[in-house]
């Protein structure tokens, strides 16, 4: 299976931060925990509608996210996305493709994206799935907390954009090693491994929001369903 496309990651995003800064007041934090090679798992809290562009973008290493299959059926979205190197995900049951492009991604050195809470919410990692886990494992890739503050405003709805000038903050917390584990891998050594994971997470989560002085946005209004 080839690795993802590549171009768009190393020449444009460039371009696409000076865009987004003209927005938004977008700062990067302790920036010295992203190792400079190797496989890397980001794992990612998940507030905003736009938090998966402000990863791939703003990274200093080029990211590959994976990236809910709904996004990649638009007719314009879907080849730009794949042409950006973003993984398509089928969220609601196995998907062995996504999985075989994440694992090359990390097995040729390079970074992964991922939402361990699976879809937009409070942000503050109660759920947690178990894929950042696996994949670290499998490969025995680090993975580097990162905590987005700001891409959601409080109360806003499930696809509500920050207002302009707002200022969001991307923390890369301390990254959390993890040793590579041949198949066969049970159950419950992944939920092991995904249960301190989650909790590293929360720790780095803290910690981020004291550094900003930020809170979450709060879960989303009740009578919206991200699915």
């Amino acid at each position: 299976m080839p690795h993802p496309s590549r171009w768009a990651l190393y020449h444009l995003n460039v371009y696409a931060r000076w865009l987004i800064r003209r927005r938004f007041d977008v700062r990067l934090h302790e920036t010295a925990n992203i190792p400079e090679t190797g496989p890397v798992v980001f794992a990612s809290n998940h507030v905003g509608i736009i938090d998966g562009p402000l990863l791939a973008i703003f990274t200093p290493r080029p990211v590959h996210a994976l990236t809910k299959s709904e996004m990649f059926e638009h007719w314009f979205l879907g080849p730009f996305l794949r042409w950006a190197g973003q993984i398509p995900l089928y969220r609601f049951g196995s998907d062995p493709a996504a999985v075989k492009l994440a694992l090359r991604v990390l097995r040729e050195g390079n970074a992964m994206g991922i939402y361990p809470e699976g879809t937009r919410g409070a942000g503050d990692l109660v759920r947690f799935n178990r894929g950042a886990a696996y994949f670290a494992l499998a490969s025995g890739a680090v993975v580097v907390p990162v905590t987005m503050v700001g891409s959601r405003e409080p109360g806003g709805a499930i696809s509500s954009l920050p207002h302009k000038g707002a200022r969001i903050d991307i923390v890369y917390g301390e990254p959390f090693a993890v040793e590579r584990v041949g198949w066969p891998r049970t159950r419950e050594q992944v939920g092991l491994v995904s249960g301190l994971i989650q909790k590293h997470m929360q720790v780095q989560q803290d910690h981020a929001l004291a550094l900003t002085g930020r809170e979450l946005p709060g879960p989303l209004p009740s009578e919206e369903n991200n699915d």
